[in-house]
């Protein structure tokens, strides 16, 4: 496989503008630096993996891209218009949606209570306007069709409280919830971090279905063999810097570990 200098397959540039493109991104606290001029692409229906060492600027990066931290210089740009985020409502606003390794599910909600969090359906007429009612029947009703849509076979009852569903349950909505409502990017940290190999394996398929839907998804992930598994390119950060764009064809675990290093350069 040829590929150009972003690790992009060689005619693809050409045939398709990247849904989100980050361009000279910096970050810096203090005398720290979090992000030293890193420029990312992620492209229609693609997982784009995003891999690096602890202090890399990895989740400086993601919260750059989420509106969580606001760079210092660089431009994002969101389906060909430039967008600015200062925090993660303007992300959410866009069409990019977040699931953070620590999950922000409620655990007392029921399912279709925790996909609707924050965006709660109200009932039509004076009920809703004025009562401010929920309505709960069609909340239920199309969470029940979001799961199906996504193939999420292990959440059968929308009506169940999420503190009674497995760790990969619960990462399971958090990720529907992002499906459901990220019409653009599904930004994924650490989905896998805290699972046993069962309930990560349906994390993963869940992200292949996403790419399936067309929902280009960025992942981060400590986990080489997951990250091979299921990314399209993979992008290295080292020391602030973009090191290099990859492919689990063009590139080794071993070869995308020396990079993240410094033991080698792309």
């Amino acid at each position: 496989m040829t590929l150009t200098s972003h690790g992009i397959p060689a005619g693809r540039s050409t045939a398709a503008e990247p849904t989100l493109r980050a361009t000279g991104l910096v970050k810096t606290y203090g005398r720290v630096v979090g992000l030293d001029g890193v420029d990312l692409e992620l492209f229609p229906g693609e997982v784009l993996a995003v891999i690096g060492d602890n202090g890399a600027g990895k989740s400086t990066l993601i919260k750059c891209i989420t509106g969580a931290e606001v760079p210092d210089e660089g431009h994002l740009n969101l389906q060909g218009n430039d967008v600015q985020f200062k925090r993660p409502q303007d992300a959410k606003l866009a069409g990019i949606e977040t699931v953070y390794q620590s999950l922000a599910v409620s655990p007392a909600l029921d399912i279709a209570s925790n996909l609707y969090l924050g965006r709660e359906l109200r009932k039509a007429g004076i009920l809703g306007s004025l009562f401010r009612m929920m309505d709960t029947k069609l909340m239920r009703a199309n969470s029940k069709s979001e799961l199906d849509r996504l193939g999420i076979s292990t959440l059968q009852d929308v009506t169940v409280p999420v503190e009674n569903l497995s760790g990969g349950q619960r990462q399971a909505v958090a990720v529907a919830r992002a499906a459901a409502f990220g019409s653009k990017v599904v930004v994924l940290d650490e989905p896998t971090a805290a699972l046993g190999v069962r309930e990560s394996n349906q994390v993963l398929d869940l992200i292949k279905r996403l790419r399936e839907e067309g929902i280009p998804v960025i992942l981060v992930s400590h986990n080489m063999p997951q990250v091979f598994d299921v990314a399209d390119r993979i992008h290295i950060q080292r020391l602030g810097k973009r090191a290099a764009v990859i492919t689990p064809q063009s590139h080794s675990m071993t070869d995308a570990v020396a990079i993240m290093t410094g033991a080698a350069t792309s």
